[in-house]
């Protein structure tokens, strides 16, 4: 697995490649010159990614559903899987309908070759430009021939973890949202801490916290995101995958950054 910046991951598993929310041309903004990510936070860039067998979206949003990655991705797509109404964007940028897997909550799709995946909820929204709420929001269970994954996408905490958790868990690992989070919006993005309890919740063995860490949406602080998450699955004993350390994740901040790209966030707890 690698992680790509904020909600962007590419996994390898059971010998198909998956890629998920990728936002790779360095803005999460319709408006040129805005919304940038952070020196030295684009550690690769579409094009250089291979053949994509499975990508995900879980919403329509600009931090989510890159179009210029898109657009250069589509050739190398098999299928996209998407929640009702997103389909309608890719098709408008030149996705094939027969690339396209647009599904409603708790839907199953068997994917063939042992893999199976689930549609399940999220606590968010949707839209893009003046257009709220028009499109569906979505988590995911992806289940490959060795392994059980939760795909999280964006989600205030409620007790739609502990549905899918009961209905579909246990989970190997559960990759949840830990960022851009602030009290005033608590019910649209956890607080860390919730993250932590989603990921009980989920019966997950191991938690991934993502959504952090490349572009400022939030007022917290750069380190606060993974401070907070390692001190409460301390507290709970929840096996978390960061980074080694926290500190090398300066590498990513706008002074420091090294030409060297994301080389340093290769090794996990």
């Amino acid at each position: 697995m690698v992680w790509l910046g904020h909600s962007s991951y590419l996994l390898r598993a059971d010998g198909k490649t998956i890629l998920v929310d990728p936002v790779l041309s360095g803005s999460i903004s319709p408006i040129p010159g805005s919304g940038k990510a952070f020196a030295g936070a684009d550690v690769t860039t579409a094009d250089a990614l291979p053949a994509i067998d499975y990508l995900f979206i879980s919403h329509d949003h600009y931090d989510h559903m890159d179009y210029k990655t898109l657009k250069t991705l589509q050739p190398r797509v098999g299928k996209i899987i998407v929640g009702l109404g997103v389909g309608e964007h890719l098709e408008y940028w030149g996705y094939r309908s027969d690339q396209i897997i647009e599904k409603d909550w708790w839907d199953q799709v068997d994917l063939g070759n042992g893999f199976h995946v689930t549609i399940t909820p999220a606590r968010h929204f949707s839209g893009r430009s003046i257009w709220s709420a028009n499109t569906l929001w979505a988590s995911y269970v992806l289940k490959t021939p060795s392994r059980k994954l939760y795909l999280g996408g964006d989600s205030g905490y409620d007790s739609h973890f502990k549905e899918i958790g009961d209905k579909l868990g246990p989970f190997d690992l559960a990759i949840l949202e830990n960022g851009q989070y602030d009290l005033s919006w608590k019910y649209i993005h956890m607080m860390p801490e919730e993250v932590v309890q989603a990921a009980k919740d989920l019966q997950a063995a191991k938690l991934l916290p993502v959504h952090s860490s490349k572009f400022v949406l939030a007022n917290h602080a750069w380190y606060e995101p993974l401070e907070r998450i390692s001190k409460e699955a301390s507290i709970q004993r929840q096996p978390l995958l960061t980074p080694a350390s926290v500190k090398l994740l300066i590498w990513m901040s706008p002074t420091t950054a090294p030409t060297t790209g994301g080389k340093l966030i290769k090794q996990w707890n």
